[in-house]
C-alpha cells in the first residue's frame, strides 16, 4: 500500500464541534448535574451510523475532516485516583491542567469513554480513507505530540495505516479548492494567539496557552453543573424574571450558593487570563523555520500562505483586559462593590458629627443606583459579535490560499452562504447541546458538509446536509 495523497480528492467530508469529553458519573442527591454529558446522551451510534452511509455511497477514498473541537479537554474533570502527578486543589475541583502530562490522562478519559466513536473511526481508516484533525479552541491539547500518539494508539491501526491520520494546527486546504479552518482563530476570545508556538512555560511547567473563552469555560462553567456550555440559551436567558424563575426551579436546590460559585470562578478565570495570556510563547530559533515548513506540509500550503493567513488572525481580546472583565461581569460587581463602600463611607462621615439613622446610609445607594442600571444595561457582550468577525473575514483568507470556497464550524450555527463571491459553510455542532435542564429539548443539527465531483464536470460542488441518525437532509443555502 502506497502513501494516502493529501494533495487530491474527490470526496471531502468536513465535520466539526463535536466536544467528545468523559462521561459524568451518576449524582443520586442531584440528579440533573450535567445531565448533557450522561453517556445516554452521547452521539456516538449516529457517528457510527453516518460513516457507515459514506463507506457505502463512495467506492473510493474519502478525505473526512474533523474541523477543531472533536475533543473538549476543558470540560473532562475525571481524575484516575491512582494518578501519580501533584494535583492541586484547583485542579479537583475544576479539571487538570494542560500541561503534558496531564493531557495525556484526559485524553485517555475521553477516548475510555467513546469506544463506539474509536471503533467508528478506525474501521473507516483501515477501509483505507483519510482522517485530518484540525484543532480547534476546545481541543488545543492536541498540539501535544505524545497526546496525538496516544490518540493513535488507542485507534490500533497498523504502522501502515497511520499515515492516513494527519494534524493540523489550524487550517487545512482541500483539493487546492477549499480552506478548511476551525475559525476560531477570528474570534478575539477563543483564538490560540500564537498557533505556530502554543506552548508557554509557566513557572516550572511547560503548558498549551489557553485563550480565555476556554478558561471560562474550565473555571466557571465546570462549577455550574446545570448549565450547558454548548447551548447558550440553557444559561442566558431573557428577563431577571425567566432567571429567578430558573433559580427557584433548579438552583435553590442544588447550587444555592450559585453566586458566590460564579464571582470566585470568575475571579480565578481572570487571574489566569491575564498571567497566561501575557507570557511569551516559546520558540526555538534554531527549529522556527522546519517548525513552519511542517505546518505547510501538513496543510497543504505554501510556507507564505501560512504566514499570510497567521497574520489576518484578530487580535486576543486578553490584551485588552476591561473587555474580559466586561465579559465576567466583573465590571458590573466592581462598580456596585464602590457604591456601596462610598455610601458607607458616606454614612460612617456622618456619624462622626451626628447619630443618624440607616436610611442615611441607603440616600447615596438609592442615587446611584440609577446610574448602576443604565451602565449596566448598556454593556453588550461582544463573544458574538467577535465570532461573527470570521464571516466577514472569509473572503481575504480565500483570496490568501487561493481557493473560492471556507469550511468553517466553532459557532455552532450551520450555514451555507456567499461572502463576496466567495462560498462559506459552517458545519454547526454535533454537541450534546440542550435548551433545558433535563435534556429533553435538542438544540442544533448535526450537520456536515460534503464536497463532491461535479455531476456536470468540472469543479467539485459543495453541500450542507443534516444528518438524522439514518440518511443526510439537504440543507437549502
Amino acid at each position: 500500500m502506497g502513501l494516502p495523497n493529501f494533495l487530491s480528492s474527490d470526496h471531502t467530508i468536513v465535520v466539526s464541534d463535536i466536544h467528545l469529553a468523559d462521561a459524568e458519573p451518576p449524582h443520586p442527591r442531584t440528579p440533573l448535574w450535567k445531565e448533557y454529558k450522561k453517556p445516554k446522551h452521547f452521539i456516538d451510534p449516529s457517528f457510527k451510523s453516518f460513516l457507515e452511509y459514506v463507506r457505502a455511497q463512495v467506492s473510493t477514498p474519502v478525505e473526512l475532516v474533523l474541523n477543531g473541537d472533536i475533543f473538549d479537554f476543558d470540560s473532562v474533570m475525571t481524575i484516575p485516583p491512582d494518578l501519580p502527578l501533584k494535583v492541586s486543589f484547583l485542579e479537583r475541583l475544576r479539571g487538570l491542567n494542560s500541561e503534558e502530562r496531564k493531557s495525556r490522562i484526559k485524553m485517555r478519559m475521553i477516548l475510555d469513554a467513546h469506544p463506539i466513536w474509536m471503533s467508528a473511526l478506525r474501521e473507516f481508516i483501515l477501509a483505507g480513507n483519510k482522517v485530518i484533525f484540525v484543532i480547534g479552541n476546545h481541543d488545543m491539547e492536541l498540539h501535544w505530540p505524545q497526546v496525538r500518539q496516544d490518540l493513535l494508539n488507542h485507534l490500533d491501526i497498523p504502522e501502515s495505516s497511520r499515515s492516513s491520520v494527519r494534524f493540523c494546527e489550524w487550517f487545512y486546504i482541500s483539493n487546492q479548492d477549499t480552506l478548511i479552518e476551525h475559525g476560531n482563530q477570528y474570534d478575539a476570545y477563543c483564538l490560540c494567539s500564537n498557533p505556530i508556538h502554543p506552548l508557554v512555560r509557566k513557572g516550572n511547567k511547560v503548558i498549551v496557552r489557553l485563550p480565555f473563552g476556554n478558561l471560562a469555560g474550565k473555571f466557571m462553567v465546570n462549577g455550574m453543573g446545570l448549565m450547558n456550555p454548548h447551548a447558550t440559551q440553557s444559561f442566558i436567558k431573557s428577563s431577571a424574571w425567566e432567571y429567578l424563575k430558573f433559580y427557584y426551579k433548579y438552583m435553590m436546590r442544588t447550587q444555592p450558593f450559585l453566586l458566590w460559585t460564579w464571582f470566585w470562578s470568575a475571579m480565578v478565570t481572570l487571574l489566569y487570563s491575564v498571567t497566561e495570556g501575557f507570557l511569551p510563547a516559546l520558540r526555538d530559533p534554531l527549529t522556527v523555520d522546519a517548525r513552519i515548513e511542517d505546518i505547510a506540509a501538513r496543510s497543504n500550503a505554501p510556507v507564505l500562505v501560512v504566514l499570510a493567513l497567521k497574520e489576518v488572525h484578530v487580535h486576543p481580546a486578553i490584551f485588552n483586559p476591561l473587555k474580559i472583565l466586561r465579559e465576567l461581569w466583573l465590571d458590573r460587581t466592581l462598580l456596585l462593590g464602590v457604591i456601596v463602600f462610598g455610601s458607607f463611607q458616606f454614612f460612617s462621615f456622618l456619624n462622626v458629627f451626628a447619630q443618624v439613622s440607616i436610611g442615611w446610609f441607603l440616600v447615596p445607594v438609592v442615587a446611584l443606583l440609577p446610574l448602576f442600571v443604565f451602565y449596566a444595561r448598556n454593556v453588550q457582550s461582544e463573544v458574538d459579535a467577535s465570532q461573527k468577525a470570521a464571516y466577514h473575514l472569509a473572503p481575504l483568507s480565500a483570496q490568501i490560499a487561493k481557493v473560492k470556497r471556507i469550511v468553517q464550524g466553532h459557532t455552532h450555527y450551520e450555514n451555507h452562504s456567499q461572502v463576496d463571491g466567495v462560498e462559506v459553510l459552517n458545519t454547526g455542532t454535533w454537541s450534546p447541546a440542550y435548551h433545558d435542564v433535563e435534556c429533553t429539548q435538542p438544540y442544533g443539527r448535526k450537520c456536515f458538509a460534503w464536497i463532491r465531483p461535479n455531476a456536470e464536470g468540472g469543479a467539485r460542488v459543495a453541500e450542507l446536509y443534516e444528518w438524522d441518525g439514518t440518511k443526510p437532509q439537504l440543507i437549502r443555502s
